[in-house]
C-alpha cells in the first residue's frame, strides 16, 4: 500500500503562533511515517505559507517559544494539492495545527474545502461556531447544557453599570483563545481595564459571573460519524496561580492534570455524555476538547469546547486519550483516516 502524503501546517497569523508551532512539531514527530509521508508548512506572523525542512525546529528550547520563519519558498492552495516553489505536490490530507484566529475560526477550513482537500476536524461553521464563545454558548443552551450566567458585550455599547455585577466576574473576548485577554475581575474598580484589554483582542467580549468550582476537561474523538468521549481529566492549577492563563498553561510547571479526575463515576459520566452532546450541539467533526466546571454542589457548568486543542506529547487532549487507552500515534492515524472517509 502506497504512503498517504499528510501537510501538517502550523504557525500562522494569531497571538497563539508559538503554542501551534510546538504542536506542528509534536504531530510531526508522532505521525506513523510506515503510513504516512509527511510535508510540513508553515505560516508566518503576517500570514506567509512556506515550505520547511521536515527538521525545523519546533520544540521549546530554554523557555523560548518557536517561531515561523519566511524562508523565501512559496506555497500556494490549488486544487487537490499544493504548489511548492512552482511544482504542484498531490496531497491525501491537510492535518492543520492552527490555533485560533484563521485556524479555529473557519476561515482555513473555508480555504481546504475550496481546493477540495480532505482536512482533520471541524468544518466551517462549527469551527466558527466554536471559536465564538457567546455563539457556543447559545447552542450549548439550546441543547440543554449548563452554562455560566452571563452578558455580551459589543465595542461602542456602554459598560454594565460596575455596581450591578456580583464579582468576581470574567472578561475575555468572545473569539479569543490561549487565555490572552482573559481577565478575573474581583472588583467594580477593575472591571472598564479589563473590558478594553479584552476588545483588543476581539470586537465582542464576554462578561461572565465565575463560576467556584474545578475544571474538568474530557476530550472528543469522532471516528466514521460516531463521537467517543475519553476518561475525565481535572486540571489542577499551582496556587500562586490566579487562574489558569497563557503563562501558566505553557511556561511554568504551574498545571498538572490529574487523570482520571478524582469525582464519581456517575459525574464523569455525565460529563462524558454532556461532552459528546455540545460537540454534535455545534456539529463538530474530527477533535475537540470540552472544558466544564464540576461546582461544590456537583453541577456540571460548560465552560467552552475546543476545536483544535493544542496537540504536543504533554497536552491534555492527547494525555486524555492515552489514559483511556489511544497513544499518540494512534489518535493521528485515526484523526486523518476520520478526514479521508468523511471527503469520500
Amino acid at each position: 500500500m502506497s504512503k498517504l502524503t499528510v501537510a501538517v501546517i502550523c504557525g500562522g497569523p494569531s497571538s497563539e503562533h508559538e503554542v501551534s508551532c510546538v504542536s506542528g512539531g509534536g504531530v510531526l514527530k508522532g505521525l506513523d511515517k510506515k503510513s504516512f509521508s509527511p510535508i510540513l508548512i508553515g505560516i508566518t506572523k503576517s500570514g506567509k505559507w512556506v515550505a520547511l525542512d521536515e527538521n525545523y525546529p519546533l520544540a521549546i528550547k530554554n523557555k523560548v517559544m518557536p517561531t515561523i520563519e519566511d524562508n523565501g519558498t512559496t506555497v500556494e492552495l490549488s486544487p487537490g494539492g499544493l504548489v511548492i516553489n512552482g511544482s504542484f505536490v498531490a496531497i491525501d490530507c491537510v492535518f492543520s495545527i492552527l490555533h485560533g484566529e484563521f485556524g479555529e475560526d473557519g476561515k482555513i477550513q473555508a480555504l481546504l474545502e475550496e481546493a477540495r482537500i480532505p482536512y482533520v476536524g471541524s468544518g466551517v461553521q462549527a469551527s466558527a461556531d466554536a471559536m465564538d464563545k457567546a455563539r457556543a454558548k447559545e447552542l450549548f443552551s439550546a441543547a440543554g447544557i449548563k452554562v455560566a450566567p452571563g452578558i455580551v458585550l459589543r465595542k461602542g455599547q456602554p459598560h454594565p453599570d460596575a455596581d450591578s455585577l456580583s464579582y468576581p466576574v470574567f472578561v475575555k473576548p468572545s473569539s479569543g483563545g490561549s487565555s490572552r485577554g482573559t481577565h478575573k475581575v474581583k472588583s467594580g474598580q477593575a472591571l472598564a481595564a479589563a473590558i478594553n484589554d479584552a476588545f483588543l483582542y476581539d470586537e465582542k467580549v464576554l462578561i461572565e459571573t465565575a463560576i467556584n468550582g474545578r475544571e474538568i476537561e474530557c476530550a472528543v474523538l469522532e471516528r466514521d460519524g460516531t463521537s467517543y468521549a475519553s476518561v475525565v481529566g481535572e486540571i489542577v492549577v499551582n496556587p500562586s496561580f490566579e487562574f489558569y492563563d497563557f503563562e501558566a498553561k505553557y511556561l511554568d510547571d504551574a498545571t498538572t492534570v490529574k487523570i482520571p479526575a478524582d469525582i464519581s463515576e456517575a459525574d464523569a459520566q455525565a460529563i462524558q455524555i454532556a461532552a459528546m452532546q455540545a460537540f454534535d450541539a455545534l456539529g463538530c467533526a474530527g477533535l475537540a476538547r470540552c472544558d466544564f466546571f464540576y461546582t461544590n454542589e456537583n453541577e456540571i457548568v460548560i465552560n467552552e469546547i475546543n476545536t483544535l486543542p493544542g496537540f504536543t506529547g504533554t497536552s491534555v487532549y492527547p494525555k486524555l486519550w492515552q489514559a483511556t487507552g489511544v497513544t499518540y500515534s494512534d489518535l493521528i492515524t485515526a484523526l486523518i483516516d476520520s478526514a479521508i472517509n468523511k471527503a469520500d
